[in-house]
């Protein structure tokens, strides 16, 4: 990008990072270091942003960036354009269609000068938005001018690297980070849960609440696709995005779709749907005698089952519907007659409560309703799929922290497992497709007990109709029964015996020279290249796992997921040390084989040591010292922040290293054991209480 293109361009540390293909601290540490670095032209004190012109003619000077990355410089030009970044991504998207529908039109309108291209670029951008989007397509406004030129020509030379699809998704993706608090995004993972559920086969597909098209975008074998938001903007990002992904037609609109229904004609084989929650302005008053309300008029604080009736109203007959719902649905008395009616006409068929962390608000166990659209003289079904894919997941957390890991010397202020992760979602995800397949063919399904079963209708409609699955889905006991509890006593008495056989000598006084030894500090390795730093961000391309700050604290593996970005990540390797920098407990972990190749999520420093100058072990035992630790913290109103460049090393040779390195590691050793005892122990107690108390064990 030249000079004078990214004059008004600014730059986060964040993306200075990215620019020199460094870690954040890095450039924390160039701003202390060096007078010269460019002076913060705007942002917070606390999150400051930069001229970028400044900044690359900075890193030139300094040799730290031969040449800006390409997908760099359209991300800047899109984060500088005038009109702000969507309006941006919005043109880029346009052009980036043009150039994967219409290829040789596209290279003949690049051959001209910019002022040209303009001229000629309206005309054939009308013919792709209106062959692909339909007339009233939310971008029929959308004409860039000769100074939007730049861009497109640059997003172009990205999709001529990447594909146009790529392209658009990279830019996209950028915005959507830099912008977390602006939208309410739906995970990958839980989008395609719902496709499945809905079903193979889907032509047609319907999301009116669309946001940025994430839940149609999992449904590229669908010849048309509609989308509605009440948000202009996002109609228009979700129409560009989905007319990337695939080669269907793409209808949207750019609406409220309970007050002014864009597709009231239109019957589709899928509603897929992720509602805003707990709204009471969803228009009450002015809907009273709509003709959606066919199994009841939904009271003002139920915005969710005007949603639900909205999707029903729009299928087909023998359609499907999966909304995304908060579990308050499945039990307001509010609802109650609503609920009844869905279940005594076939219309609702299961309700799946999702583990905690499935998606946002994060801390709350949604719910997935799946719907059909009954037809007038179909039977309805006598019983509905219940699912309470939380406890399976608590379980599997449960199992997967059980083993414990020599890798670990993590402190004890440690966390579970996130039940949201990759591999814990991805295992919930197969449960409830193969829970739901099974019902949807016979219309049973085999008992899981306390996680699912196929309830009588008749059983649910009493004076609450409360559909929550866990009410219906009682917990087995935590032991497991008697001979269950047996295995948990003997595991536990092998493991007491192993805590008994690890349990460190007596500590052994250090002569008083040992307070003399000379100290150099993690900033000092890093700068003479016995280490590297690396700022864990929990995001990158591909399936990697990520390594939470949970799973270091707990000594458990990784159970994050995986943010979508082009960059490449830094994967966990044997011998790396990760450090929590937040929170002020003092906890390291090495990495083993069992743990490599894992995306060090963020609030983690990774630290990757030359073995020829430092063991890792003595590395990770040095720097869980109380007093290291705080004299490397500084202490904010609600947090402690470590800086881990400022925490210290003894310089001892490499023997006495290894030799204060296996001390380490059999400290770490010893802990873990501590901790699977610890575990053991509370579910043999908690079993005991639970067989005790529902007669599944006797008292003698």
């Amino acid at each position: 990008m030249s000079e004078q293109s990214a004059a008004g361009a600014e730059v986060t540390a964040a993306e200075v990072a990215r620019l020199a293909g460094v870690g954040r601290a890095a450039v924390s540490n160039w701003r202390r270091r060096h007078a010269d670095f460019p002076k913060p032209v705007g942002g917070t004190e606390t999150s400051p942003s930069f001229a970028l012109a400044e900044v690359e003619r900075w890193l030139r000077a300094q040799g730290k960036l031969a040449e800006v990355p390409l997908r760099e410089r359209v991300w800047q030009q899109v984060a500088a354009h005038p009109g702000g970044p969507v309006t941006a991504l919005v043109k880029a998207g346009c052009a980036l269609l043009v150039v994967r529908d219409r290829p040789a039109d596209w290279l003949e309108l690049t051959a001209v000068s910019d002022e040209r291209m303009a001229v000629l670029l309206r005309p054939v951008l009308d013919q792709v938005l209106g062959a692909r989007l339909g007339p009233g397509h939310p971008l029929e406004s959308v004409r860039p001018g000769r100074t939007a030129m730049p861009l497109l020509r640059a997003a172009a030379e990205l999709a001529a690297e990447v594909g146009a699809r790529k392209a658009f998704e990279f830019l996209l993706g950028r915005h959507l980070d830099a912008n977390p608090r602006q939208y309410t995004l739906t995970p990958d993972g839980l989008a395609r849960l719902m496709a499945a559920l809905a079903g193979p086969g889907v032509r047609t597909a319907l999301d009116p609440a669309c946001g940025t098209g994430t839940l149609l975008r999992v449904l590229p074998g669908a010849t048309v696709l509609h989308a509605q938001d009440s948000s202009p903007e996002l109609a228009a990002l979700t129409a560009l995005r989905l007319a990337l992904n695939g080669s269907g037609q793409v209808r949207a609109a750019a609406a409220d779709s309970l007050r002014a229904d864009a597709f009231a004609e239109d019957a589709v084989d899928a509603v897929l749907c992720h509602p805003p929650f707990n709204e009471r302005n969803w228009g009450h008053e002015e809907l009273a005698y709509d003709p959606r309300w066919e199994y009841g008029f939904p009271a003002r604080t139920e915005s969710e089952l005007a949603w639900v009736q909205h999707a029903l109203a729009r299928l087909r007959e023998g359609g499907t519907a999966v909304l995304l719902m908060p579990p308050a649905v499945a039990a307001r008395r509010s609802g109650r007659r609503i609920r009844a009616d869905l279940l005594r006409r076939g219309a609702l068929r299961a309700v799946i409560a999702l583990p905690a962390g499935s998606a946002p608000p994060y801390g709350i166990p949604l719910h997935l309703w799946v719907l059909r659209r009954p037809a007038p003289q179909a039977v309805p079904p006598q019983a509905v799929l219940l699912v309470n894919s939380a406890a399976s997941a608590a379980g599997a957390a449960g199992a997967a922290g059980s083993g414990g890991s020599a890798s670990a010397a993590a402190g004890t202020h440690g966390a579970p497992a996130s039940a949201g992760g990759t591999g814990q979602f991805a295992a919930v995800a197969g449960e409830v497709e193969a829970a739901w397949a099974a019902y949807d063919r016979t219309g049973s399904v085999e008992e899981v007990e306390g996680v699912s079963r196929v309830v009588p209708v008749i059983e649910l409609l009493d004076d609450d109709v409360d559909l929550t699955p866990a009410r219906h889905l009682p917990p087995p006991a935590a032991g497991g029964g008697p001979a269950a509890l047996g295995a948990v006593r003997e595991r536990l008495d092998e493991t007491l015996s192993r805590v008994a056989r690890l349990t460190p000598p007596a500590a052994v006084p250090a002569p008083g020279a040992a307070a003399l030894l000379s100290l150099t500090t993690i900033g000092e390795l890093a700068r003479a290249g016995a280490l590297v730093l690396h700022t864990g961000t929990g995001s990158g391309a591909g399936t990697a796992p990520v390594l939470t700050e949970q799973d270091v604290y707990a000594g458990t593996g990784p159970s994050g997921t995986l943010a979508a970005t082009a960059d490449a990540p830094v994967l966990t390797a044997p011998g790396d040390v990760l450090v929590p920098v937040v929170g002020g407990a003092t906890v390291a972990r090495v990495i083993d084989e069992a743990t490599a190749g894992a995306v060090p999520g963020r609030g983690l420093q990774l630290l990757r040591p030359d073995p020829a100058a430092l063991d890792p072990w003595f590395l990770a035992g040095f720097l869980r010292g109380t007093a290291n630790n705080r004299r490397a913290s500084s202490h904010a109103s609600t947090a402690t922040r470590l800086d881990v460049r400022r925490l210290q090393l003894p310089r001892l040779p490499p023997a006495e290293q290894q030799r204060y390195g296996a001390r380490f590691r059999a400290l770490a050793e010893f802990e873990d054991a501590l901790r699977l005892a610890g575990r053991l122990g509370e579910q043999l107690v908690q079993g005991l209480y639970d067989g005790l108390s529902d007669g599944t064990v006797t008292p003698d």
